[in-house]
C-alpha cells in the first residue's frame, strides 16, 4: 500500500509539472525572441529621423554607429535623383529579401547565418530605404536556459516533495496495519495478551478496536471452556471412585489386573485434564527440541495393553516395525489416547474373531502408523473424519480420530483412511518429523497404493496375518 500510494504521487505530480512547465519553458523561449527583435526595432527607430532628414553617406554613417554598430546595423538606400544606390554597414540579409521587404513595404525578419535579420522599410521621397538591424541568436535564447534549469528544478523539487509527503502517508496507513498483522500473529501463536494500538486512520482505528474486542472474548471463551472441562472432569471422580472400589473387589486374575491399570489410567488423565484446565494459559506452543517419545515404546505397552482383551475374543494380533526406538515429536500422552482411540474403534466396531495389525514405518523425514483390521470397512470414510460425527452406534462419539488427526495436523502430517489388505480398514498416521507438508505422491516405499474397483486402496508392504 505504502509504495502503491508513492508511485501514484509521482505519477500525478510528474503528469501535472510536465503540463505547466513544458508550456511554460515555450512562452519564456518566445519572450526572449520578442525582447530580442523589440530592440532590435528601437535601434531601427533611431536611424528613421535621419533617413527623414538627409541621404548624406557621411551624416548617416555617424547616425548607424551612434544607433549601434557597422557589424550590428545596415542601411540600404534606393537609388534615385542621379545617386546610385547606397548601402552603409554590413549586410547580411540577402538581395532578395531585402527587394522583397521593399515590395510589400512593411517590417519583416530574415534568416542569416549567426542570428536572424529585422528589415524595417522607411519611405522616402527618393523611394523606400530598408534599415537592417542584426539579431544573433545569443541574443534571441538570452536567458532562455537559465529559465529551463529554474523550471526543471522547481519541478524535481514538487516531485520530490509529494512522494515525500506520499511516504509520510503511506507510512501513517501502513504500520497501524501492520501492527494489526503482527497482533493476529501472536494472538494465533498463543500470546492472548497482544493487543494493537487504536492508531492511524479511522478505519484502521475500527479495525483495531474490533480485533482488541475479538481477542478479550476468545481470552473470556478459552477461560470459560477451560472452568467448563474442569468441572465436567471434576464430576468424573465419583463414578471412577466406584468402579476402584469394585474392580478391588474382582480378585486377582488377570483380567481384574487390567481393569484395575484401566481405571487408574483413567484417573490420571481426569487428574491431567484438570490440571491443563486450571492453568492460567493454554499451551499453544509446539514442542521445543527435544520434546516428544519414542513411539515404538509407546506402540509395545498399548498393545500389551490391549492384548488380553484381544485374548479374550480371539482375535489375531499382529506388531511390526516396534523393535527398535522410534522418536517422534508428539507429546506420550497424546501419542496413548490417539493409539487408544484406534485400537478401541477396532474392537468397537468389528466382530469378534477379527484380526488385525499395528505397524510402525520409520522413514528418513516421517513416521507411519498403520492401524489395519479385517473387518467390515467403512462405507464413509470422510464422514468419519468428521469431529462429533459418530458412528451412530452407541458410545460413539466421533471423537476419537479427530484427536488422531489433530495429532498428525500439530507434526505437519494428516490422517487417511483406505482398505487393508486384511479386507477391512486402514487408517494411516503420518507424522512429520521436520514440519514440512507430507507429500502425496507416496511414502518412500512403506506404503503405496493401487486401483481396485475404481478406488484408492492405501496398504503395507509387510506380509500378511498367518
Amino acid at each position: 500500500m505504502r509504495w502503491a500510494l508513492v508511485k501514484v504521487c509521482l505519477a500525478v505530480t510528474t503528469m501535472v509539472v510536465v503540463a505547466f512547465a513544458v508550456p511554460l519553458g515555450l512562452v519564456i523561449k518566445e519572450m526572449a525572441r520578442d525582447r530580442a527583435f523589440s530592440n532590435a526595432e528601437r535601434e531601427a527607430a533611431v536611424v528613421v529621423p535621419a533617413l527623414s532628414i538627409t541621404t548624406d553617406r557621411d551624416q548617416l554613417e555617424r547616425v548607424v554607429a551612434a544607433a549601434g554598430s557597422d557589424e550590428g546595423m545596415a542601411v540600404h538606400l534606393p537609388a534615385g535623383g542621379g545617386r546610385p544606390a547606397l548601402d552603409l554597414g554590413r549586410q547580411r540579409a540577402t538581395a532578395a529579401d531585402i527587394a522583397a521587404v521593399r515590395e510589400l513595404g512593411r517590417a519583416s525578419t530574415a534568416e542569416v547565418p549567426g542570428g536572424s535579420a529585422l528589415l524595417q522599410p522607411v519611405a522616402l521621397s527618393l523611394g523606400t530605404a530598408i534599415v537592417e538591424v542584426y539579431v544573433p541568436e545569443s541574443e534571441v535564447s538570452n536567458g532562455v536556459g537559465t529559465a529551463w534549469a529554474v523550471l526543471a528544478a522547481v519541478g524535481a523539487a514538487l516531485v520530490v516533495g509529494s512522494v515525500a509527503v506520499a511516504d509520510r502517508l503511506g507510512v501513517r496507513m501502513v504500520q497501524p496495519a501492520r501492527r494489526l498483522v503482527e497482533g493476529a500473529h501472536e494472538l494465533g501463536e498463543g500470546k492472548l495478551g497482544s493487543r494493537v494500538p487504536e492508531e492511524g486512520p479511522s478505519e484502521l482505528r475500527l479495525a483495531a478496536v474490533a480485533f482488541n474486542s475479538m481477542a478479550d472474548q476468545v481470552v473470556q471463551l478459552l477461560a470459560n471452556e477451560r472452568e467448563l472441562a474442569a468441572d465436567l472432569s471434576h464430576r468424573l471422580r465419583t463414578p471412577l471412585t466406584v468402579l476402584r472400589l469394585n474392580a478391588a473387589s474382582l480378585g486377582d486374575s488377570p483380567a481384574a489386573e487390567q481393569t484395575r491399570a484401566a481405571v487408574a489410567q483413567l484417573e490420571g488423565e481426569v487428574d491431567t485434564i484438570i490440571r491443563t484446565a486450571r492453568e492460567a494459559k493454554p499451551q499453544t506452543a509446539a514442542a521445543g527440541p527435544g520434546a516428544g517419545c519414542d513411539a515404538a515404546e509407546v506402540l509395545r505397552e498399548r498393545m500389551a495393553f490391549w492384548s488380553a482383551l484381544a485374548e479374550d475374543e480371539g482375535r489375531k494380533v499382529r506388531v511390526a516395525g516396534a523393535d527398535r526406538p522410534v522418536r517422534i515429536p508428539v507429546v506420550r500422552a497424546d501419542l496413548v489416547a490417539a493409539l487408544d482411540a484406534l485400537l478401541g474403534n477396532v474392537f468397537r466396531h468389528t466382530p469378534e474373531g477379527t484380526a488385525f495389525a499395528v505397524d510402525l514405518h520409520n522413514g528418513e523425514d516421517a513416521v507411519i502408523v498403520l492401524v489395519s483390521d479385517a473387518g467390515p470397512g467403512i462405507p464413509d470414510p470422510q464422514a468419519a473424519m468428521a469431529r462429533g460425527r459418530g458412528s451412530g452406534s452407541a458410545g460413539s462419539t466421533g471423537l476419537g480420530l479427530d484427536i488422531v488427526r489433530r495429532l498428525a495436523e500439530s507434526t505437519g502430517g494428516d490422517v487417511r483412511i483406505g482398505s487393508s489388505v486384511l479386507g477391512g480398514t486402514e487408517v494411516r498416521i503420518w507424522i512429520q518429523l521436520d514440519g514440512r507438508e507430507p507429500e502425496r505422491r507416496g511414502h518412500r516405499g512403506a506404503v503405496r497404493r493401487r486401483r481396485q474397483g475404481g478406488r484408492a486402496v492405501i496398504f503395507n508392504r509387510s506380509r500378511s496375518l498367518p
